[in-house]
């Protein structure tokens, strides 16, 4: 009766421990927001549809500029690192995968033991005899091989999580991939209207040198008729020798630019082609804006951001499972004797064995407890993160939107400025030949028409880039 009473205590002690060792501590929740706060960006209203479904092809018109996108597509090397970490990605999912699967190896033994006399293997060995008058050698060798095999019994789906979470990671980094694709055809655009913008300065530096230097023959003939002084000479040929200053910084600034697409493009310095046309008449491609809760699905960091969400998800319930008692089997098969000779001679030399252990976590915690609440804490940060990116991308496609109209208004404007100026040019000159205005109005006005037509071509080029990035901020590019 006293022994039934001390197997139910133990029994009782044990179930409470399992219990305590069970238990998991609890966290602090956060839920994130997955839809925009708005139905429609700063449009008048909603529309469907959304450029960002128009293939890279199909939006950027330009040949040239296609041929640049399509060659770092094959040479970006920071393009090719990503790639690189897509396999590592794939190679952990089959890394976890095999964490799960039972595990069959196989080997072989061969060595010497000797026990000691005064011990019960030695006193036992001693008095076995293999053949009659013959007792087992000393020291005793052990030849043997065969297979073995050990299994985690995925009780609570710790180790099929692991897999989830690599093969979801594996699927952020191909959405980390098209979003590198994204960046990269818009910075390679950019760039190629930044050049044409630059050749296009260039070419006005050089009309504007040309027209200077006419009008400083004209203010030469007018100073020897003494119809003007040395200084607006002196003047005149200042101007033109600061306007042909403009065209060394100008040609720098193409060099440059033309070696950060080659940089873009993974190869050496060398010229671009590009069009040779008035960059001034070019259309910048209409963009639709959609409704913001195609970002979701459009937007590869968005989706990134949702997938290293759902990972860090699965990373604590991976974490929780640690708290559980694990199952393991070991199972090994094969042939072992002192003398290879025997090793042939069946069943007597077959050994077998199989074995079963629960093991869990009981007294000092700290290290799983520690992972759990990691987990979590990673996890709350990945909801922030994910809020961030979609907040981001509401916002930048808002600007865009602001800022193609504005910029369409601005040329308009700029546009009737230059015209207005031209016209001032031809005005002026006229009026200085015939002694009614003075030099210093035809050297201003020389002067705001090149900056006036300088700044038009900073407007276009401005223009072109919010097509450029307005299908970024989409999610374009990389489909």
């Amino acid at each position: 009766m006293r022994n039934k009473k001390i197997i139910n205590y133990v029994g009782v002690a044990f179930v409470a421990l399992t219990y305590t060792a069970c238990t998991v501590p609890t966290l602090i929740q956060k839920t994130e927001h997955k839809i925009t706060a708005t139905s429609y960006y700063n449009s008048p209203g909603p529309d469907s549809v959304n450029t960002a479904n128009v293939a890279w092809k199909n939006y950027f018109t330009d040949p040239y500029l296609i041929s640049l996108i399509d060659t770092a597509f094959k040479n970006n090397q920071e393009l090719n690192i990503t790639l690189q970490e897509i396999e590592i990605a794939r190679n952990e999912v089959m890394a976890r995968r095999g964490e799960y699967l039972p595990f069959v190896g196989y080997g072989g033994t061969a060595g010497v033991e000797k026990a000691a006399r005064y011990t019960q293997i030695g006193a036992s060995e001693a008095n076995i005899e293999i053949k009659p008058d013959r007792e087992t050698p000393e020291p005793l060798p052990n030849f043997g091989g065969g297979l073995y095999a050990r299994w985690e019994v995925d009780i609570w789906h710790k180790l099929r999580n692991a897999r989830k979470a690599a093969a979801t990671r594996y699927l952020a980094t191909i959405e980390g991939r098209n979003f590198m694709l994204t960046n990269l055809v818009a910075e390679i655009a950019l760039s190629y209207y930044e050049l044409r913008a630059l050749d296009s300065q260039l070419n006005i530096v050089q009309q504007n040198i040309e027209i200077q230097n006419n009008a400083l023959k004209i203010v030469r003939l007018e100073k020897e008729s003494t119809r003007v002084t040395e200084l607006a000479v002196r003047r005149f040929q200042a101007q033109v020798l600061n306007t042909q200053s403009l065209q060394y910084g100008i040609q720098q600034r193409i060099i440059e630019t033309e070696n950060k697409i080659n940089f873009l493009l993974g190869r050496y310095p060398q010229p671009i082609p590009r069009d040779s046309g008035n960059f001034e008449t070019l259309t910048p491609t209409i963009a639709h804006a959609g409704i913001p809760s195609q970002l979701l699905e459009n937007r590869p960091d968005i989706k990134q951001a949702e997938l290293q969400l759902e990972a860090s998800k699965i990373d604590v319930q991976v974490a929780k499972a640690n708290f559980y008692p694990s199952l393991g089997l070991s199972a090994n098969v094969g042939l072992q004797a002192f003398n290879p000779i025997y090793l042939a001679k069946l069943p007597q030399s077959l050994f077998s064995t199989l074995v079963g252990d629960l093991a869990g976590p009981l007294i000092n915690k700290n290290a799983i407890t520690a992972t759990y609440y990691n987990a979590n804490a990673k996890q709350i940060q990945a909801i922030y993160n994910y809020e961030k990116t979609v907040l981001n991308a509401y916002i930048e496609v808002s600007n865009q939107v602001s800022n193609i109209d504005n910029l369409g208004k601005s040329f308009a404007l700029k546009a009737s400025e230059v015209e207005a100026l031209n016209q001032s040019i031809t005005i002026s000159n006229n009026l200085f030949r015939s002694a009614r205005a003075d030099y210093m109005e035809v050297l201003l006005t020389q002067r705001d028409a090149l900056e006036s037509r300088f700044d038009l071509i900073e407007t276009k080029m401005k223009q072109m880039n919010a097509t450029v990035n307005i299908y970024r901020a989409l999610g374009g590019g990389w489909n």
